[in-house]
């Protein structure tokens, strides 16, 4: 059924998924100002990353089923105020601790507001022209993203690390009063919700993640560390056995995987973004701390990338609408392996046009070719009934390996000065190297369309 009001149902959507999309940009360029200032070690800075991503991967799951079971509008708008208010907590936070509380909450909030805002547009728009409502909303995701690492660049020097999180509140006010007054509600009646799971997706994870950050961040594999990984591995086991026993009633059913395709596709997911995001957090990090840029000039350094996703996504989901998703996602994935291997000519006191931009203009391109594309694939691969949760669990695994990356990116951080590129450099091999393999899989579990 189409939205009554779908520019303005757009609107709504794109503003409040730019909310997640600029705060991760954002804190990115801001953290060895945070550090500085509350006395941070890499490794606590890694959980101003994790604090946010740990609650949303987990949660994002039952962020869209809850949508699909409560009401999407409902769940969106009590999405975006509870991101809001934990965004002030951020800006006013005394100290490190109360900051990663804050960062959880806003991470509980992104997770039910993401999901939400997709699913909205999946229910809103039919055909061909939900190709192209997703193409737009990724496209204005990515320029929002490209908007925060240089806005957030300009308010770490000028004003100070605080004022990133105030960035959100208006953007949060004209999304509640567009979702309120213009958007439909839309559900799917009596869907069960999946406690347990979520409870033990959450413990896994945040073991996991405990775990890989020890042994990053001390360079060993110590008794804590192992402790953390193998509670990990037994929560994840635990969760799979519950989603198993619950069957259709599980926030992510074992069915799903039955379907070679969605398969193919969430071993994409988790593997380019796990790289794409270990990266990006990287390279505004050494760019200051050993390249000596600015605040500033290494959110503007970030900006190539995503701009040119804005500019190409909403062309490529109309493409996609008619070729299908397994050239795209391809070689779009080997265009950023190539672009991760780019950055290997970061250096200290290398110009940016011959050293940063070569690799952000490859990745660029190779994104651009991604994300709308995986979107829409991974809509088209359930009913409408479960589009929450389908648009829940590939953002959730999109974030997981973002957290895993965060998690082991200390390895590098930990580093300084030439030591610090050298570990960059490794970084970025590896990174390379998850992209490379995110693109076999796209062309060995996705169809080829057949000819209309």
């Amino acid at each position: 059924m189409a939205a009554a009001h779908p520019r303005l149902t757009l609107t709504a959507c794109i503003l409040a998924s730019s909310l997640a999309f600029i705060d991760g940009s954002v804190t990115n360029v801001a953290l060895p100002a945070i550090g500085k200032d509350l006395r941070a070690t890499p490794a606590e800075l890694q959980w101003t990353i994790n604090a946010y991503l740990l609650p949303l991967s987990a949660l994002l799951l039952i962020g869209g089923a809850a949508g699909d079971h409560f009401g999407r509008k409902k769940l969106l708008i009590g999405g975006i105020v509870l991101f809001t208010a934990a965004s002030l907590a951020c800006a006013l936070a005394g100290d490190l601790t109360l900051l990663l509380i804050a960062r959880a909450v806003q991470g509980v909030g992104a997770a039910i507001l993401l999901p939400n805002s997709l699913a909205t547009l999946g229910h809103g728009f039919t055909g061909e022209e939900r190709g192209k409502a997703i193409g737009t909303w990724a496209a204005a995701g990515a320029i929002a993203g490209a908007v925060g690492p240089p806005l957030g660049g300009w308010l770490v020097d000028a004003i100070g690390w605080r004022s990133i999180f105030l960035v959100n509140l208006p953007l949060a006010a004209i999304a509640v009063g567009i979702a309120a007054f213009y958007v439909e509600e839309s559900a799917e009646g009596e869907l069960p919700l999946d406690i347990p799971g979520a409870f033990a997706a959450t413990l896994a994870l945040g073991a996991i993640a405990w775990g890989l950050t020890l042994w990053s961040s001390h360079h060993a594999l110590g008794k804590p560390a192992i402790l953390g990984l193998v509670a990990g591995l037994a929560l994840t086991a635990a969760f799979l056995w519950i989603e198993h026993r619950l069957g259709d009633k599980a926030m992510m059913p074992i069915a799903m995987f039955g379907s070679r395709a969605f398969a193919g596709l969430t071993l994409l997911t988790f593997l380019l973004y796990g790289a794409l995001g270990g990266v990006l957090l990287l390279l505004p990090y050494v760019l200051i701390q050993a390249g000596g840029y600015t605040a500033l000039e290494a959110g503007f350094a970030l900006l190539p990338m995503p701009l040119g996703m804005g500019l190409a996504s909403r062309f490529t989901g109309k493409f996609t609408a008619k070729a299908g998703a397994r050239l795209p996602l391809t070689f779009g994935s080997l265009i950023v392996a190539a672009g991760f291997g780019g950055l290997m000519l970061v250096e200290q006191g290398a110009p940016y046009w011959t050293s940063v931009f070569p690799g952000m203009i490859l990745i660029a391109i190779g994104m651009a070719l991604v994300a709308a594309p995986l979107t829409t694939a991974v809509l088209a691969s359930v009913d409408d009934s479960h589009s929450g949760t389908a648009s829940g669990f590939n953002s959730a695994i999109a974030r997981t390996g973002g957290l895993i990356a965060t998690a082991i990116a200390g390895a590098v951080m930990a580093s300084a000065g030439a030591g610090l590129i050298t570990a960059f450099h490794l970084g970025a091999v590896v990174g390379a190297a998850l992209a490379a393999a995110s693109g076999a899989a796209a062309w060995l579990t996705l169809a080829q369309p057949r000819p209309r």
